[in-house]
């Protein structure tokens, strides 16, 4: 319990105090404080000019297409490309158009195995490029959204606020923590796998690559995506203790950072306070929950002459301890990371309620920038509701929140569970889904309600235990992924967009503050209302109803 704790508390604890300084780093750079380097970046761009919300959306959607055509022919025609020292062959188009899909919206959900199926020019030039800017997008969104509700009369400019965060926060971060895991241990090398004989005498073939700056910047951009088929339980991706501790804290720093970022661009660093102290409640509510449902015994496994006395031990890569996986499960699922530390099939039935829950909820901290804008959609309905309540007209920051902000955020709120549970019911009644499954019942309808879950938060990770290379899968999965990464995002925009085109009034005593602890309690009630409660009916027909049955 002491190792728990303090695991948890260098992690979590670390990454909190750790996020000040390099918020306020962002905050300065998305706010043009270096000169220099935005003057570079303006020369690359070939413009500088600001942009209102539809040009900076626009920008954002036909750059993000752009990127999508160039990987989706690179992965099509890796069997032709140089960088291919395992002959790696060509992919079906489905998958191919599923895994662009999955890397672009910072998904990176994978029905593959990376070693197996794609070269290292794929997953270098292709989908690491893509973690890169998929990331970069995210942060640049944040970035334009707190300069509109700051009050400015632009949301700058999109290239340059995607170069600043790609070139000033992500790469050189990555730099050194892929530097760290090369010395730990993960493999850094362009050279094809290893032939080898075992000590039996047989001839193994060993997976190796450029692995090392792969995992780098899949947990520092929250995307999630593994170099081989077993993501972070791999000994290649993660090694070592130390190697586990630096990805765990790669994984959350900056999206923690992202909430002092949009407090400082604001300039209401109090009410950031707030927003983080939500966020950091709910977080450790997951984590208290995950390792306390996974230190019970496996029930399946009651009657068998197991050792039951540390919990549940199926699935965990025993040589990092058993809490470091289901507190690696809290921790990605609420931040969109989707890498995984253990088998999520195999968590306990109200463990594997947990990382749903943070797929469900979408913003305890979050992907890198898109998780600040999702709360920023709950701040909007808890500010509308709350002046519901006492009879004045909802304002944010002295922005009057009408009946148009309303229906954008209940539109951008109500796309999510729409898109899980949409499509849960119909791969859950027809073959596309029963036919992929490995288990029936309640534990085979959480296998399909935990992938369209993952899908839609653009989280990545799965469940197992299903066969979803399938052309239904990968063409369902993959719209799914593009509606849930970039219709939550621009709505937001529009929303921001609509307040700049409105009269700032000044706040005054009847105005609800937003810096203290009861809006800090109406936004997490808002939060459990319209997030966590719509998705009960569906975790009680899936894991409680596994909890159940095993209870028995």
């Amino acid at each position: 319990m002491l190792a728990s704790l303090l695991t948890v508390a260098l992690i979590v604890g670390g990454a909190a105090l750790l996020s000040w300084p390099l918020g306020r780093f962002m905050a300065a750079l998305f706010s043009g404080h270096y000169a220099k380097a935005d003057g570079l970046f303006a020369r690359i761009a070939g413009s500088s000019q600001d942009q209102d919300w539809k040009a900076y959306s626009v920008a954002l959607l036909v750059f993000n297409a752009v990127m999508f055509a160039f990987v989706f022919a690179l992965l099509s025609l890796q069997h032709l490309l140089p960088l291919n020292p395992d002959g790696q062959g060509p992919a079906s188009i489905h998958l191919i158009f599923n895994t662009t899909a999955s890397f672009v919206t910072n998904t990176n959900l994978q029905h593959y195995s990376g070693e197996s199926t794609w070269s290292y020019l794929a997953q270098l030039a292709g989908l690491m490029w893509l973690q890169f800017v998929s990331a970069a997008t995210g942060i640049a969104a944040l970035a334009a959204l707190a300069r509109g509700i700051a009050g400015r009369p632009t949301m700058g400019n999109f290239f340059i606020d995607l170069q600043r965060a790609a070139f000033c926060v992500l790469l050189p971060i990555a730099l050194v923590v892929a530097l760290s895991l090369a010395a730990s241990g993960v493999p850094m090398t362009l050279e094809g796998a290893a032939q080898v004989t075992t000590l039996e005498g047989a001839a193994q073939t060993i997976a190796r690559g450029p692995a090392a700056a792969f995992v780098a910047i899949k947990q520092l951009g929250t995307n999630g995506g593994g170099f081989f088929g077993p993501n972070s339980t791999h000994p290649f991706e993660n090694p070592t203790l130390w190697a586990n501790f630096i990805e765990m804290f790669a994984i959350i720093i900056i999206p923690m950072a992202c909430v002092w970022m949009f407090g400082r661009m604001i300039g209401r660093i109090r009410h950031a306070g707030v927003i983080f102290g939500v966020m950091a409640a709910l977080l450790l509510v997951k984590i208290t929950a995950v390792l306390a449902f996974e230190a019970a015994p496996t029930q399946a496994f009651a009657d068998l002459p197991i050792e039951q006395g540390v919990g549940n031990l199926e699935g965990k890569e025993l040589r990092l301890g058993a809490t470091t996986g289901p507190l690696w499960a809290a921790i990605t699922t609420s931040t969109s990371n989707g890498s995984v530390g253990a088998m999520h099939d195999s968590l306990n039935p109200l463990a594997g309620l947990v990382p749903m829950a943070g797929m469900w909820l979408n913003e305890t901290f979050g992907g890198v920038g898109v998780g600040m804008i999702n709360m920023f959609l709950y701040i909007v309905v808890a500010v509308f509701v709350a002046g519901m309540m006492v009879g004045r007209t909802p304002e944010y920051l002295g922005h009057r929140i009408e009946g148009r902000e309303m229906r954008l955020a209940v539109l951008a709120l109500i796309s999510h569970p729409v898109l899980i549970l949409g499509g849960t019911a119909l791969f859950a009644a027809t073959s596309w889904g029963v036919d992929t499954l490995a288990n029936s019942g309640a534990h085979g309808f959480s296998e399909i309600l935990y992938e369209f879950s993952s899908s839609a938060a653009n989280n990545g990770s799965g469940f197992e235990g299903l066969g979803d290379n399938t052309a239904p899968w990968n063409w369902a999965t993959g719209i799914v992924m593009l509606i849930g990464r970039y219709l939550p995002m621009l709505v937001p925009l529009a929303i921001v967009g609509s307040l700049m085109a409105k009269r700032r009034s000044a706040e005054s005593a009847g105005t609800l503050s937003v810096e203290g602890n009861t809006f800090g309690i109406m936004l997490l009630i808002t939060i459990l209302i319209f997030g966590a409660l719509t998705f009960f009916p569906a975790a009680a027909l899936g894991p409680i109803a596994e909890h159940v049955t095993l209870m028995r």
